[in-house]
């Protein structure tokens, strides 16, 4: 497929918990994202050309189960995850460094200007790594010091995504950035609320996400775009890293 030298691409990385807490409607709520967002960039053509998408699942391991593509491509088949051990957020966070260093550099190479990557963050848990061992692989992933040029350069943000069991205040350390004219959120579902439902809220906003950057980038904005806290879904609440919420 031929493209205009230097036509931007937003990377979009969904990265999926799949542990076993995840079973049952959780997970079909999950399996649905992917076929809700190609049937939105079906409909919105324009977009299709400034999204891309990729998916890495985790539990024990993590694991690329769609790497990074045009999710219209008639050659790529959406995964269907299946549930699997435990929950290792820093296998996530060691394989997206990973995948976001090698595909940004094979998007440069063929011609793209690329926007800073954004991950969807999604877990119904806690994690089973040493907190010592999955904060130093979001450092990894995230740490950039422009002054000393150490660290990784093409860190993505990121808007984690909790449902069930997940602890608050650890996805609150995951916002990134945290602070800054370009701070991101988290989404959390309500207090008693379904988590499966609340799955479905966090797909819908992911869609507004995709339609919103898209059309901001068509119209020269600088990548991604988070819906307004107002006009989000029935069932999920946004917050920054300053806000409360324990209130």
């Amino acid at each position: 497929m031929t493209h205009p030298q230097g036509a931007q691409l937003l990377p979009f990385y969904l990265v999926l918990d799949v542990s076993l807490s995840m079973r049952g409607d959780k997970l079909d709520a999950a399996n649905q994202i992917m076929p809700t967002i190609r049937d939105t960039l079906a409909e919105n053509p324009i977009l299709a050309d400034k999204v891309r998408f990729s998916v890495i699942d985790f539990s024990d391991d993590a694991q690329v189960r769609m790497p990074l593509c045009d999710p219209l491509d008639e050659a790529v088949d959406l995964p269907t995850m299946k549930v699997r051990g435990r929950t290792s957020y820093a296998s996530a966070f060691w394989l997206l460094r990973s995948e976001i260093e090698s595909d940004i550099k094979q998007l440069k190479a063929d011609g793209f200007a690329v926007f800073r990557p954004a991950v969807f963050f999604l877990t119904d848990g806690l994690p089973t790594d040493k907190p010592t061992v999955w904060r130093d692989a979001f450092a990894d992933l995230t740490h950039w010091d422009k002054q000393t040029q150490q660290g990784f350069r093409t860190y993505p943000n990121i808007i984690p995504c909790g449902v069930g069991q997940a602890d608050p205040a650890v996805l609150r350390e995951l916002i990134h950035p945290a602070e800054g004219a370009k701070r991101m959120q988290m989404y959390l579902m309500e207090q008693g609320g379904d988590a499966a439902r609340a799955i479905s809220a966090i797909a819908e906003i992911l869609v507004s996400s995709v339609v919103a950057s898209g059309q901001s980038m068509t119209q020269g904005g600088t990548g991604l775009v988070l819906p307004e806290k107002a006009l989000l879904p029935v069932g999920v609440d946004a917050y920054t890293a300053d806000d409360d919420i324990f209130m």
